[in-house]
């Protein structure tokens, strides 16, 4: 089971600059009343007033903020419950002889209501991934089961519907989880400004597709997944070389500079990928690469 996770807040930035404008615009409101009204020194009431919103802003947002905490450490906390139940049943079960049909019921009930809170804290990944794990041991277990009773058992054709049930709820939560977490590790890499930290994230954003599609390499939405995120580990490394031979070409070092050139167009054709935007970005570092050349001969 994973520890305990804490949740993702929005940032605040967005929050307190539209706070900001308000309160600027608060003020030149009221100080301008004041000051028709005759009012000497409207300043100090305006930036009074101002003040008073702007610390109401902040005890708002604090109240809002604790108060969808604290429904999220109940959700997680009848969450984590629920799973250790899950987990429990199932160990116990894989002790006995083998699994009945009260037991297979039981644990079906316990993963459908965890499905169910995954739900819930439906944009929370590491959710989804502990539901389809869950999934993952019942299948196995279920497999094991099937293996071992005769076609004439009663217990064949409950176990083969919940198998397939289990299966339908495996599905949906690996492309959840797998969804979330590509999701908000490419947007990571997109705001990161290192390069190293651009890299790691997009290439982390990649592992997570490539275990999902480890279940289901047919899937569609992560074939399509994957080919986005091959695209940004390219841009993000084609745009590190061409910064750096545009750099270098500043510096008059145009031999470093066609050879930073070269190892753009080398991650530009790495994938054997070829679309418009790639031919487009292939011609422009082309003709980068032949103006270097005639200024070296100039």
């Amino acid at each position: 089971m994973s520890p305990t996770r804490r949740p993702m807040w929005l940032p605040a930035s967005n929050y307190y600059a539209l706070t900001m404008a308000v309160v600027i615009a608060f003020f030149f409101l009221v100080w301008g009343i004041l000051h028709d009204g005759g009012d000497e020194t409207p300043w100090i009431s305006a930036g009074i007033g101002a003040s008073a919103v702007l610390f109401g802003a902040v005890i708002l947002r604090e109240w809002v903020m604790r108060r969808a905490r604290n429904r999220y450490v109940t959700a997680q906390r009848n969450f984590d419950r629920e799973l250790r139940e899950v987990y429990s049943r199932l160990g116990n079960d894989r002790d006995s002889e083998k699994l009945t049909l009260g037991q297979n019921e039981a644990i079906l009930s316990d993963i459908a209501k965890k499905s169910s809170a995954a739900r819930t804290l439906g944009k929370f990944s590491a959710t989804h991934r502990e539901v389809f794990e869950l999934c993952g041991d019942y299948l196995a277990r279920n497999k094991r089961e099937l293996s071992l009773i005769g076609t004439g058992s009663p217990r064949l054709v409950p176990l083969r519907k919940s198998r397939d049930r289990v299966r339908e709820f495996h599905r949906y939560h690996v492309l959840q989880w797998a969804e979330i977490e590509a999701r908000e590790l490419t947007q990571d890499a997109k705001s990161r400004a290192k390069f190293s930290e651009k890299v790691e994230s997009a290439q982390a954003a990649m592992n997570v597709i490539d275990s999902a599609m480890s279940f289901y390499p047919a899937e569609p939405a992560l074939i399509e997944s994957r080919e986005v995120i091959v695209e940004l580990v390219a841009s993000i490394k084609v745009a590190h070389w061409v910064e750096r031979a545009e750099r270098a070409a500043f510096k008059g070092d145009y031999k470093e500079a066609r050879s930073h050139y070269r190892d753009a167009l080398f991650y530009l054709g790495r994938d054997n990928i070829s679309n418009e935007d790639r031919d487009i970005a292939a011609d422009h570092i082309n003709t980068a690469i032949e103006r270097l050349r005639q200024l070296e001969q100039d």
